[in-house]
């Protein structure tokens, strides 16, 4: 006898099936001139080329290390194009799914619990801030800033005593969806800053005296969607007028230099804007909440993946700011902090010139509105797993980035107003 499933049934299970990347690969090429650059170009144009590093083809340029996800389809007439062509390239991954797989490489201690050595869901988060709010009331607070295009709550939690006049640092993990590190870091300094208070004298000296917001996962909707149907989403979720594609880049939504860029304007890219600035729930809440705290915030950090990288303002402009030698001192004595717990190597420098040039980012937007510490981590690693960190770095990885983020904060508790 044969079972047929209604209709609705089958839409249902098409839509929720997630998306597999067997057998895709992320090639790693350094054109050696303009012409290999464009070669790159090209192929993004007639090929769907997933941009790991940089984040976008307009970017790519001579001398460049280029990372990028190709399909199993594609992949072969890439890489004899590039052969061809004479280009060298090297394939960081040969399986991708593999790859996200091998990701969950720590067992757990109690199934279903919240792990710092583990990679978390959102409903696992969610019930950590109360877990935190719980056990350290003197400590941490939950304050919901706003929510999401899918009605999911956006957390902050503070964490120092009640007095709102205090010097403060905002911080924010998770703007993009697939840095999973990035979240895992903001829950491992909640964690340690609450745990370590009145038994680490650096982090009683702070808390005593400054406050931290920590937004630990900024694009909820995003993550969340990483999670259940595509590992390598990025955008928020919200639809775009007059187009299939999903979501916007909220990390190029923020009111600064908005529109400068031509190809953050296609609402299928992984880049795009938005349709103005700070038209995401997500942007308008941080910046609404980051606004009305300005007289305490006196430093912003942000926290993405992946590259080792500490930088700061412009993104926008190849033009330093006022005080770039001071941001240029606070960011090496940062990594050379952070290099004393592994030695693993960051460097540092001014957006557009380090990374990459960006318009509409949050760094660049908190440093006008008056922040004049702003300061952005790209974490661990350098390419080999990319945004696949396995959870046994996850550990060395905020233990090293928490030395960093230390140092910054007792700057800024020493040398700001």
């Amino acid at each position: 006898m044969r079972f047929i499933l209604p209709l609705g049934w089958i839409a249902t299970i098409l839509a929720v099936a997630p998306v597999r990347f067997d057998r895709e690969k992320v090639l790693r090429v350094k054109p050696q001139d303009e012409k290999q650059a464009n070669i790159i170009k090209d192929l993004a144009k007639t090929n769907q080329l997933d941009f790991w590093y940089p984040d976008a083809t307009h970017h790519v340029a001579a001398n460049m290390t280029i990372d990028f996800r190709v399909s199993e389809k594609e992949s072969q007439f890439i890489q004899s194009t590039l052969d061809q062509n004479k280009m060298h390239y090297e394939i960081l991954i040969h399986d991708l799914q593999e790859e996200i797989e091998k990701q969950f490489d720590v067992k757990e201690d109690i199934p279903g619990r919240h792990s710092y050595a583990k990679y978390n869901n959102w409903d696992k988060i969610v019930g950590w801030t109360e877990k935190m709010v719980h056990k350290h009331p003197e400590m941490v607070s939950r304050i919901k800033i706003g929510t999401t295009v899918e009605d999911n709550p956006l957390y902050v939690l503070k964490i120092g005593k009640r007095d709102e006049r205090r010097k403060a640092i905002f911080m924010d993990c998770g703007i993009h969806a697939r840095e999973w590190i990035s979240p895992a870091f903001c829950q491992w300094f909640v964690y340690q800053a609450a745990k370590t208070y009145g038994k680490n004298k650096i982090m009683t000296k702070l808390l005593d005296r400054m406050n931290f917001y920590v937004l630990p996962v900024f694009n909820v909707d995003g993550y969340i969607w990483s999670w259940t149907q595509n590992r390598m989403w990025r955008k928020n979720r919200s639809k775009n007028q007059n187009s299939k594609c999903i979501g916007t880049d909220l990390n190029r939504n923020f009111n600064v230099s908005w529109n400068s860029f031509p190809n953050t304007k296609n609402p299928c890219a992984d880049i795009y804007q938005g349709p103005e600035p700070e038209s995401e729930k997500e942007t308008k809440a941080v910046t609404d909440f980051i606004r009305s705290h300005l007289k305490s915030i006196k430093a912003y950090i942000t926290f993405h993946s992946y590259s080792q990288m500490l930088l700061f303002p412009y993104g926008y402009t190849s033009k330093l700011p006022r005080n770039h030698e001071n941001l240029a001192k606070v960011a090496k004595i940062g990594t050379d902090v952070l290099a004393t717990r592994y030695e693993t190597h960051y460097i540092y420098g001014p957006i557009a010139s380090t990374i990459y040039p960006t318009s509409g980012s949050s760094l660049d937007w908190a440093y006008n509105l008056g922040i004049k510490h702003t300061f952005a981590f790209e974490l661990r690693d350098k390419g080999k797993f990319g945004f696949l960190l396995p959870e046994s770095l996850i550990k060395p990885t905020c233990k090293e980035t928490f030395l960093a983020v230390k140092f910054i904060a007792k700057y800024i508790l020493k040398h700001t107003s």
